[in-house]
């Protein structure tokens, strides 16, 4: 059973006896914000039922047992006796019943280049074609303490490294590697659900913690090592186990959690990991299956402020909890869930995220903007996109007022009626048209925020949690976006000008251009926007006719 959003099943959730804990919503879900206890509870739940099925061995597919008897040929064929075990995520997923495609090779006695050019000498003997090895270096920063060789076999890239041991030096999160056994390379990654090996060789799944699949069956995310050794010797698994344990749905164990919180931990967090590397994690538990869990667990371990550094002194200054920037993010993800995430792409959801992430700090642009581009060192274009997502929301929230009919002079000073002098439905056709070619096809994502936002003011406090308050929104939400279907505005943003610069000079009696002639250009456009059947004549006409009106008016 996967978790649905942010909510956990009734039927499920009742047969523990908490069901009086909180409110469930008519769909038969309890949302989880105020309800530490549940993810605890869930989580026992998922293991006493068998709700973490975990299998007794692996099934290989068939390309998979095509690749690892090529492997083993070449063991044969040169008489190694290395042994080949395929390490990590590949491992873990394939016990959860889940396809991988990332299939990472350790090696025991020799270097993942050198094993590579032994297939490519078994590929020439057998009178076939020789790959082409690719060798990624040490990129301690990228968190690539090793030489990884990689190589393409049946079609499917393949990586080859060495077993490995490390230590650890004060105040670097680059370790000394060395050769080491397959028992001291589980033992120094980062949790026990990523530590078993598929040994090709034996055709069996190793478990050299003792702990990986107990773990796994009991979806606790533990590390291998005490965890605040671990967390101090790479402070980046501190976000790893954050990301895994909100993607797989499994709780943290609880001294993790109480070293993950340590101020040491903390401080080590932010003076050895690269910015780049925390912007990598943030971003892959944003466009993760469970985003609001990751930032749920980021918040409880103290470590908001510490992934989404602030710059010195902010204007204005920060007053706002990190608990309410969640509120705010969990209440969008939640409507998201009633409409469905299949209205936005990919990117679209993800900026979503993180705009309803920082929407209380809307009027705060430098601090949000510092987020993107010096706390998690992401995209400028991120930055941009949100940044623009925010201001358009407060624009959207005018169209609402518009189309709902709530303040019908609302929009009259942008639209300089004494010029167009159009009926109330084109002013909501023309500024509608304005602000979805401004946002262009991003106007859905700005909508869903503005329905957020919808009858709060500036009381964050007020963020829809309850169900008929998130349904309101859905409602609205829908109004809105069938309303601009109505007015066919949908990709208005691809509308071409009917006249350019030239001719707009032209009717004006124009020599050069300049800001006369790009208040015609906005003019018009307005104009096209309340006659959409309107022709390059009439809007010839249109202007000619104007500018006579505007001159005697002067």
């Amino acid at each position: 059973m996967a978790l649905a959003s942010s909510c956990y099943n009734f039927a499920a959730v009742q047969r523990l006896g908490i069901s009086s804990c909180s409110k469930f919503n008519s769909r038969g879900f309890l949302s989880t914000r105020n309800t530490s206890i549940f993810p605890r509870y869930f989580c026992r739940f998922m293991a006493s039922s068998g709700m973490v099925q975990v299998k007794e061995s692996i099934s290989l597919s068939e390309k998979e047992k095509k690749i690892f008897n090529r492997l083993l040929d070449v063991l044969r064929h040169f008489k190694l006796q290395t042994q080949l075990r395929v390490a990590g995520g590949w491992v873990r997923d394939k016990l959860l019943g889940k396809e991988c495609y990332d299939i990472d090779i350790a090696l025991d006695d020799m270097l993942g280049r050198e094993f590579c050019e032994k297939v490519n000498e078994y590929l020439a003997y057998a009178g076939e074609e020789q790959q082409g090895v690719g060798v990624i270096q040490c990129n301690p920063d990228q968190s690539k303490h090793l030489e990884t060789a990689r190589m393409r076999i049946y079609d499917m890239w393949i990586d080859f490294v060495n077993l490995r041991s490390e230590t650890y030096v004060e105040n670097s999160r680059i370790p000394t590697m060395k050769f080491g056994t397959a028992e001291e390379d589980a033992y120094r990654r980062d949790l026990t659900i990523n530590s078993m090996f598929y040994n090709i060789n034996t055709d069996s799944v190793e478990d050299l913690t003792g702990r990986g699949l107990s773990d796994l069956r009991s979806g606790l995310i533990v590390t291998p090592l005490p965890p605040k050794a671990t967390f101090l010797d790479d402070p980046l698994r501190v976000l790893r186990a954050v990301r895994f344990g909100a993607r797989f749905g499994f709780l943290l164990d609880e001294e993790l959690k109480k070293a993950a919180a340590d101020d040491e931990v903390k401080s080590a967090i932010a003076e050895k990991i690269s910015r780049e590397r925390i912007g990598h994690e943030i971003d892959l538990m944003i466009s993760g299956n469970h985003p609001v869990t990751a930032i749920k667990y980021i918040c409880e371990l103290q470590l908001f402020w510490v992934v989404f550094s602030l710059p010195q002194k902010p204007e204005p200054a920060i007053t706002e909890e990190c608990d309410r920037l969640f509120s705010c993010m969990d209440a969008a993800w939640n409507i998201l869930q009633l409409i469905g995430c299949s209205i936005f792409s990919e990117d679209q959801r993800r900026l979503y995220l993180y705009a309803a992430l920082f929407l209380p700090l809307r009027k705060s642009i430098p601090v949000t903007t510092f987020f993107f581009r010096n706390s998690l060192k992401l995209k400028a274009s991120d930055a941009e996109t949100v940044a623009s997502l925010h201001s358009a929301s407060e624009n959207f929230l005018l169209l609402i007022s518009l189309i709902e009919g709530q303040d019908s002079d609302i929009a009259d000073a942008n639209l300089e009626e004494e010029i167009l002098c159009v009926p109330q439905s084109s002013k909501r056709r023309i500024f509608a048209g304005l602000l979805l070619r401004q946002i262009k096809d991003f106007w859905r994502v700005a909508l869903m925020l503005s329905a957020l936002l919808h009858d709060t003011g500036e009381n964050m406090e007020t963020f829809p949690c309850q169900t008929a308050q998130l349904e309101q929104r859905r409602q609205l939400f829908r109004r809105i976006e069938n309303s601009i279907a109505e007015l066919g505005l949908d990709n208005i943003w691809e509308m071409k000008p009917l006249l350019d610069g030239k001719a707009i000079m032209n009717v004006l009696q124009l020599k050069t251009g300049g800001p006369l002639v790009r208040e015609w250009q906005q003019r018009v456009l307005k104009w096209q926007l309340s006659h959409p059947l309107g022709t390059a004549e009439e809007c010839l006409d249109w202007i000619s006719q104007s500018n006579t009106k505007r001159a005697k008016l002067l």
